[in-house]
Parts: C-alpha cells; structure tokens; sequence
C-alpha cells in the first residue's frame, strides 16, 4: 500500500490533539556580592521569572494573572518548539542570544486549565551581564530574579514549581559535574572563590569544608596552580591562584560519587 493510499485511509478524527503545545524557559544565573574585605564573595543562584500581566495581549483577562512564571508560551506552526522558546524569551524579557539546553517534556493530564498543553522546557545558566537588559514586554508584567532558595514558596503558575525543582537539579548537576563555575570567576581566582560558586548548589562536605577543599583543588586537572601569584582580596594572608585549563573532566569533578 502507498502512502497516498494509506493518507485517504486515515482518520484523524480517530485521535485526540493537544489543544496546544508551549515552550518554558529557566533561565539561571549566579550573582555575587562582596560583604567584608579580605572574605570570599557571597554567591546566590537565582533564577529568572516573569510575572504574568492581568490581561493578555488581546485584552481579555488572563489565565494564572498575577502569578510568577517561567518565560514561555505557544509555538508557533512555523517553528519548532527551540525556536519558540528563543523567541518567546526575547518577548517577553528582552533578553536574546542566550545558548539554551532543552531538558524535560511535560504533558501530565490537568497541568493546564486550559486544556491539553504540551510544554518542552529549556534551561541555561549565564553570567549576569547577559540578563542585565531584561526588561517585562507582551504577558509579563514584570521580569525578576529570585533566589532558588526562595522561588518556591512563590505564588507559581501552571505545572511550574514541579518544571523548576527539574531544572534546580539539572543546574546542580552541570555546576558539579562540568567547568561552568568559571563563567562566574575572574580568570584568576581563589580555591575559595571557586568553592562559594560550588556551595550555591552544594553543601557536600568535600567542598564546604575549607582545608579539604584547599586540598582537593591541588588535585583537579583542570585547574592549575599560577606559580608565583597570590592575592588578599579573599584572605589576609596572601591567598594561591588558580586557573582554568583545557583538561578531560570525569562525571563528578569536585566530590567523590555517592
């Protein structure tokens, strides 16, 4: 049989379709405050949420109004869920050219009062300066940034807490298991520089132990010791530098596998 003979066979009526199919957006970074002289920054991963306006774009009243969410919204039937999820956080954010991982599908019956919606999230973590023309345009009301520590006691739309406990977990791993920690450090930078990046996502005590971790980063691959150089800007005492280098890392680069 061809497949024009099998086309005038089908019946799509026989199916039930999605009633309709978004894209959500996680977007993380980690923002550093200097409190005392001579001490290691204090690290914070936040992540980025928009506050849904009251009225759509149309005017009508909106569904989740008021309600902190993740950017995102319906594809597009030119497009591909990716290239809705580019456009969507340009929209509504302002924010454009961030490298974004897709990481989950989410279509659990119920997870949208509007019927059948079918979400693809994305993620990415990018230093803040990327994030700094943010600014609420279309569905949002406002865009902010909120501490993981805190985004879940929100007030949150949809499916959304259950989309953003994924992605925490996805940032842990990368953070832990990759060398993306350097995009949040000077290129010189302190064993305790480096470890308050790390205890945004961990409190494994292989890292939020000083002397162990003064000991580990001694050991790692791809970090190298710069003959010569130290710094007080973390420590009274005159403080090793470190830097990044081109090296195969393993599935757990800081810490021992549980």
């Amino acid at each position: 049989m061809s497949n024009e003979q099998a086309l005038e066979q089908y019946d799509v009526k026989k199916y039930r379709t999605p009633d309709g199919y978004t894209s959500d957006i996680a977007i993380f970074t980690i923002i550093s405050t200097h409190t005392e002289a001579f001490k290691p920054p204090s690290m914070d991963l936040k992540i980025m949420l928009i506050q849904r306006s009251m009225v759509d774009s149309e005017g009508r009243p909106n569904i989740e109004a008021g309600k902190w969410a993740l950017p995102g919204g319906f594809v597009d039937p030119n497009e591909t869920a990716f290239q809705s999820a580019i456009r969507e956080l340009r929209e509504e954010t302002g924010v454009d050219h961030i490298h974004l991982e897709h990481f989950g599908v989410y279509d659990k019956p119920g997870r949208d009062p509007r019927g059948w919606i079918i979400s693809n999230a994305h993620y990415a973590i990018v230093p803040e300066h990327q994030l700094a023309g943010r600014q609420a345009n279309d569905d949002a009301s406002a865009v902010e940034l909120f501490s993981v520590k805190d985004v879940l006691e929100l007030d949150l739309a949809f499916d959304h807490e259950g989309i953003i406990k994924d992605a925490i977990s996805i940032i842990e791993q990368k953070l832990l298991s990759t060398t993306v920690a350097k995009e949040f450090l000077p290129e010189h930078f302190t064993y305790s520089e480096l470890q308050a990046v790390l205890l945004t996502v961990t409190n494994d005590s292989a890292i939020s132990s000083d002397a162990s971790f003064a000991r580990k980063i001694k050991s790692l691959p791809f970090i190298q010791e710069i003959s010569g150089q130290k710094t007080t800007r973390t420590s009274k005492k005159p403080t090793q530098l470190y830097r990044f280098v081109d090296a195969e890392v393993n599935n757990t680069i800081y810490h021992a596998k549980k």
